[in-house]
């Protein structure tokens, strides 16, 4: 049975979510201000003509990681899915029949993912920035692109390795194997050199955003991902060009 969310929109729980925790749902989308809302993710998801079961799972699969990153991730900025949910779905509806599975372990991955990398554990990173719009999946692809410049940056294969990376820079943190990666004394860890405060994280994403620097433009649910650029150095560039200061530890 097609799914018709006319009447009712069960995505507009995850935006009442959010409104509850009073999040200043900010875009990196240099032509606006706020995210799209997770009602109309909804309505775009059915439009793509699925099934009311599949539609609940995807609902539901959005549901858990938005909690997770409100958890692990309080100060996060930039709130962007709709490359994701656009990216989740496509992939789901590859595996046909097992396309609920695949939510499954995808709704498992990205949680897990969040949970690792945000305050719960020793990392402690601040923001989602980097898993959510690419930064990551493009250091990634630049290290072996015939083979890895066709996965998704949203796909299982880039999730495990995330996952397999998180694991052992919690073991190098464990053993103070880390040199990069020391406490700030904001209680947060930043690879950077350079200050990621939440005004210096604004000011440094946007210009990146208007330079058309960011590797995966999140805000548009027909993004296509590109890796072939130097964003780690732009990004470096741009900081000092900014006048950002040095990360204090």
């Amino acid at each position: 049975m097609k799914q018709d969310l006319t009447s009712t929109n069960p995505f507009r729980f995850i935006d009442e979510i959010l409104a509850q925790q009073s999040v200043n749902l900010l875009s990196l989308n240099p032509q606006k201000t706020l995210i799209t809302s997770f009602a109309e993710l909804g309505y775009l998801s059915a439009e793509k003509n699925i099934d009311t079961q599949l539609l609940i799972t995807i609902q539901s699969t959005l549901e858990d990681i938005v909690h997770a990153q409100l958890q692990s991730f309080p100060e996060n900025i930039f709130w962007d899915f709709d490359f994701m949910v656009s990216s989740m779905l496509r992939q789901a509806l590859v595996a046909d029949e097992g396309a609920v599975m695949f939510l499954t372990y995808f709704g498992k991955k990205m949680v897990s993912l969040t949970d690792m990398f945000g305050i719960k554990t020793d990392i402690r990173f601040r923001y989602v920035h980097d898993f959510m719009y690419g930064f990551e999946w493009a250091r990634w692809v630049q290290k072996d692109p015939q083979t890895r410049a066709y996965i998704e940056p949203f796909s299982l294969v880039f999730l495990d390795y995330l996952l397999a990376k998180g694991k052992e820079l919690l073991q190098r943190i464990n053993y103070g194997q880390v040199i990069s990666y020391k406490l700030c004394d904001t209680g947060y860890r930043n690879p950077f050199s350079f200050s990621r405060e939440p005004e210096d994280e604004y000011r440094l994403l946007t210009n990146l955003a208007r330079e058309k620097l960011i590797p995966v433009t999140t805000w548009n649910w027909n993004a296509h991902p590109v890796w072939n650029k130097p964003f780690q150095e732009k990004r470096q560039q741009l900081a000092l060009k900014l006048n950002i200061q040095p990360q204090r530890h």
